[in-house]
Order: structure tokens, then C-alpha cells, then sequence
């Protein structure tokens, strides 16, 4: 027991004696070492075994970075994947509101369009005009009447024409401080002295309770195509002279008939309307002349002396028989 004691102390006196020297010597060989290589620098014996294995070492450094460069690009990945929820939230919250500026953006380029072709329009004709929104369209199916924002406040009364850019589309029948009610061309009620741009034969373009234009009382001894183009004639003194109103899509002429059947595609489409143009005022230059009613005049008297000889002809075949 004594002899294992001593045993014991021995070694337990010796390591911490040995691991002390040894610390020292480290220590001294390390300060030998620094101070060797900041006197020698790169040119000096341990600069050069430094540059040797520098040399040795950069093949195994440069494929450690070849196989480890994957792994930090899949490490960037995983942490933009992983982003927070409110960075996800932001990000959502900003293209919300992009896209919602793009479509306010876009309904004003839209409305700057059909401005713009509504100035045209009265440019082009000349027109005494004010412009008006619509604000609600007709309860009925054929949406005879629509309802615009301006009234007798901005100076429009009754029986004033309405247009859009494309063409003729009604006539005020009602007005109130603020608002007024427009008929529209496709009504039964609506009737709008007409002609055939072409060759100026006269008529009446009237609506009707199916929502299809006619334009009546045109000769049937005169010529009018397909496609031909519908304008206001100016007679009556309500529209101005050669608006345009739409074209012909059928014509029929029957046997023994004084007019001719022809019905009419309007250019407006009203059920699209949002922007129109009111008529306030015509000028001499718009208002029809007396040449142009002298023409209507003799187009009507023409038609109306030609009924007895419709009515001969019809009767030859009974004065034969008899």
C-alpha cells in the first residue's frame, strides 16, 4: 500500500512538470520562429517553405472550392426560399398595388382615347357641343333612352341632338337641373330626317319596338346600295347637315311599291356608350339649304305622282279580261 502511494505521487509530481517544459519550449520555438520570419521576410528560409507549400497546397484548395460552391449557391437558394412571412407579405402587398395602378393607368389612357376622338369629331363637323357622361342606360331591353350627367344647369334643353364619335345617337327629350334623359335612334318614337350620302335621296329613319332602324320614304325608282352610307339630311332644323348615322345592310324593292324598303346598321353602339357629345346650336352652314329642300320636295311630289300609273298598270290585266 505504501509503495502503491508512492508510486502514486511520482507520477502525479512528473506530468505537470513535463507539460510545463514543454509549453515553454513551444512557446520559445514559436517566438524563434516570428522573429525568423519578420527579419527574413519572403526571401528568407521561412518565407520560402511558406511560398513551397503554398505552391503544394493550391491544387487541393481550388477542388475544395469546386466541390463546395454548389453547396453555398443551394445554400443562397434555401434562404431566399425560406423568406420570412412578412417579407412574402410585402412583396404581395407591392404587386397588389402595381397592378392596381396599371389599371387605373389604363383607364385613363382609355378615357384620353375616346376624348380625344370626341374632339375630333366636333372639330371635323364644326360642331356647338358639350361633352356629358353617361351615368345610367334604359330599364327596358332595348335600351331606348340613356341618361346623361348634364341638365339645363349647363345650358341643354329639350330636343337637343346627342352623337358619340361614331355617330348620331339620339335627342333629349327631358332635362333636369343636373341630368337629362336622351331617346334614342332605335326607338319606336325616334324619327330623324335622313338621306343616302351618295346620291341624296331622301327619307326618315325611324326606330322601331323590335330595336331595328328603317329608313323610309325613299323612291323606289332610285338606286341605293348595299353599304351605302346613312347621314342626317339637316331638314327640320334639329340635326346638323351630313352627321353620320350608319349604313345600309338590306333593300328591298317590291312590285308596285312607291318606297323602298331599307333597313339600317347604325355606326353608334350605344350599349357601350360613356362619353357623348350634345348639340347645342347649328350654324347656317349646318341647317339644311333652300336647294336641299326643294330636292326633298320634288323626291316626295316625284313618288306621289307616280301612284296613278302604279295603279293603271295594276288594273291593265281586269281592262283586258273585261
Amino acid at each position: 500500500m505504501a509503495g502503491g502511494r508512492a508510486t502514486g505521487s511520482g507520477l502525479s509530481g512528473t506530468s505537470p512538470s513535463t507539460g510545463g517544459r514543454a509549453l515553454i519550449i513551444f512557446i520559445v520555438l514559436s517566438i524563434s520562429l516570428f522573429t525568423a520570419s519578420v527579419r527574413g521576410g519572403e526571401t528568407g528560409v521561412l518565407g520560402t517553405i511558406r511560398s513551397g507549400f503554398s505552391t503544394v497546397t493550391t491544387p487541393f484548395r481550388l477542388v475544395g472550392s469546386a466541390i463546395t460552391a454548389p453547396f453555398y449557391g443551394l445554400g443562397n437558394i434555401f434562404s431566399n426560399l425560406t423568406a420570412d412571412q412578412a417579407t412574402l407579405s410585402e412583396l404581395q402587398e407591392e404587386n397588389e398595388r402595381l397592378v392596381q395602378r396599371n389599371i387605373e393607368l389604363e383607364e385613363k389612357a382609355q378615357l384620353a382615347d375616346r376624348l380625344a376622338a370626341l374632339m375630333e369629331i366636333q372639330s371635323t363637323y364644326n360642331l356647338q357641343s358639350i361633352a356629358a357622361r353617361v351615368i345610367s342606360g334604359s330599364t327596358d331591353s332595348w335600351s331606348s333612352t340613356i341618361i346623361i350627367d348634364k341638365g339645363s344647369a349647363a345650358g341643354l334643353s329639350v330636343g337637343m341632338p346627342v352623337m358619340d364619335a361614331s355617330g348620331v345617337i339620339g335627342q333629349i327629350i327631358s332635362v333636369s337641373p343636373t341630368s337629362s334623359v336622351v331617346r334614342l335612334i332605335y326607338d319606336e318614337n325616334s324619327s330623324i330626317p335622313a338621306m343616302i350620302q351618295s346620291n341624296r335621296a331622301h327619307g326618315i329613319l325611324n326606330g322601331s319596338a323590335s330595336g331595328g332602324l328603317t329608313l323610309d320614304l325613299v323612291r323606289s325608282d332610285l338606286n341605293v346600295d348595299i353599304d351605302a352610307i346613312v347621314v342626317t339630311s339637316g331638314l327640320g332644323g334639329v340635326y346638323p347637315k351630313g352627321l353620320p348615322i350608319g349604313r345600309v345592310t338590306i333593300v328591298e324593292r317590291n312590285p308596285g311599291a312607291l318606297y323602298l324598303e331599307i333597313s339600317v346598321e347604325a355606326y353608334a353602339r350605344v350599349q357601350s356608350l360613356e362619353e357623348v357629345l350634345v348639340i347645342t346650336s347649328l350654324t347656317d352652314e349646318q341647317r339644311a339649304s333652300a336647294d336641299d329642300i326643294s330636292e326633298a320636295d320634288a323626291q316626295e311630289m316625284s313618288a306621289v305622282n307616280n301612284v296613278p300609273e302604279v295603279q293603271t298598270l295594276a288594273q291593265s290585266p281586269d281592262e283586258d279580261e273585261g
